[in-house]
């Protein structure tokens, strides 16, 4: 029998049972469908995460007052030694010679008004290096403006959405804010950022960090963020850091200091744990299929007990049967797969319009995995009902015993 004739006999058979084939179809690409789309979905959460990570800038590194360590005692073995991060802190970080930037932060909230209105907002003291560092835009004026740090300026900058309930329509730009008990004026506004690591930059207003640190009657800030001036140096740059941070607070190593890169990294890991995972939870139903695969072509066999005697009694060699029925099995695995992609890519660009701000994108090794896992699931589980087939004897066969 020519390999031609094994494929159009296959074809037949399967034509010959539409019902039969229609289930084992939807096993195998629903199988396959889910496979793609769950793998999409991982893959997507990993490059939102890392669009996140480098909406904030690149090659930052972030130092937080404070270092956790392990002590000897009782439960829960932890311990502290916090120490302020001042403003002195940050300008001596400057001198390091690969920083490009460094932007002292203090975080607060505070009631914003003018006129009749107010709200509570976020508010963030800073320099001008945050607008570089973050990747900020302005739709309106200037953003807080280069000069000294310890200077605090009644001047503010703010967010899209603050301007919008405070103002309306109206021009900003020179009016007088009341924050808290003081005034500042209104120098820019920034344009609409969304949000980025849980922080709305259009919720907030900035003003000069000594402004902020008055306001909120403290010394200490809440973070520094450094900009080093290429990827290759933020190892060196961390290093720096700690030296002399530990310089400045009497030799104690009192604070942390965390790469953005190595966040994305640590992130990175998880997602892929997850989608690796969820990919193989979803293989779990090509098994399934591959079951259901055996169990049809079982009851196959069965059924055409007549039709594998006649071809053995005009001298069809067991292996030729084995071939046929694996070729069956093979036919109906991969013509499910390519149901499957189909299906998969089409909930995939559902998804994708549905959600535009999630990059749903399917990886290729995911797709290959699929059809591969498919295919070799139809003929593994097609081997059993196969060689049952060749071993039929034809007479017996014919005589439908």
């Amino acid at each position: 029998m020519k390999p031609e004739d094994t494929v159009r006999f296959g074809m037949r058979a399967l034509f010959g049972y539409p019902a039969r084939t229609l289930l084992v179809l939807l096993a195998m690409a629903m199988g396959v469908a889910s496979v793609i789309l769950l793998t999409a979905l991982g893959e997507g959460a990993r490059r939102y995460v890392a669009q996140e990570f480098t909406s904030l800038g690149t090659h930052l590194l972030f130092v937080l007052p404070g270092r956790s360590e392990t002590v000897g005692g009782p439960p829960p073995l932890l311990a502290s030694t916090p120490r302020d991060l001042t403003l002195e802190d940050a300008m001596a970080l400057t001198r390091i010679p690969s920083v490009e930037r460094v932007a002292p932060v203090s975080v607060g909230a505070a009631p914003v008004s003018w006129r009749e209105r107010h709200r509570e907002v976020t508010l963030l003291g800073s320099t001008a290096a945050l607008f570089e560092i973050r990747q900020l835009a302005m739709s309106q004026g200037s953003f807080l403006p280069a000069g000294d740090p310890f200077r605090g300026e009644g001047i503010a900058v703010l967010g899209h959405k603050v301007k919008r309930e405070l103002f309306g329509n109206r021009n900003a730009l020179g009016e007088w804010i009341r924050i808290q008990d003081r005034r500042f004026r209104v120098i820019g506004v920034m344009t609409p950022k969304g949000q980025s690591l849980g922080m709305d930059m259009s919720d907030t207003a900035v003003i000069p960090v000594a402004s902020a640190l008055s306001l909120f009657d403290t010394e200490s800030l809440f973070r520094i963020i450094l900009q080093a001036k290429s990827r290759q140096t933020v190892d060196r740059v961390k290093d720096s850091v700690i030296k002399v941070i530990r310089e400045r607070h009497e030799g104690e190593d009192d604070i942390t200091v965390i790469t953005q890169d190595a966040i994305l990294s640590t992130f990175d890991r998880i997602l892929s744990t997850m989608t690796l995972t969820v990919t193989g939870i979803a293989a779990v139903s090509l098994v399934v299929a591959g079951i259901l695969i055996m169990n049809v072509m079982l009851i196959s066999v069965s059924q055409r007990r007549t039709e594998i005697g006649l071809l053995k009694a005009l001298g069809a060699r067991s292996a030729q049967i084995l071939r046929l029925f694996l070729t069956e099995a093979s036919v109906l695995s991969m013509a499910g797969a390519g149901i499957g992609v189909a299906i998969g890519y089409a909930g995939a660009w559902v998804l994708a319009g549905m959600f535009p701000a999630f990059p749903l994108q399917v990886p290729l090794w995911s797709l290959a995995a699929a059809v591969l896992t498919a295919l070799v699931n139809g003929l593994i589980f097609g081997v059993i009902p196969a060689r049952r087939a060749s071993y039929l004897d034809p007479v017996q066969a014919l005589a439908k015993r």
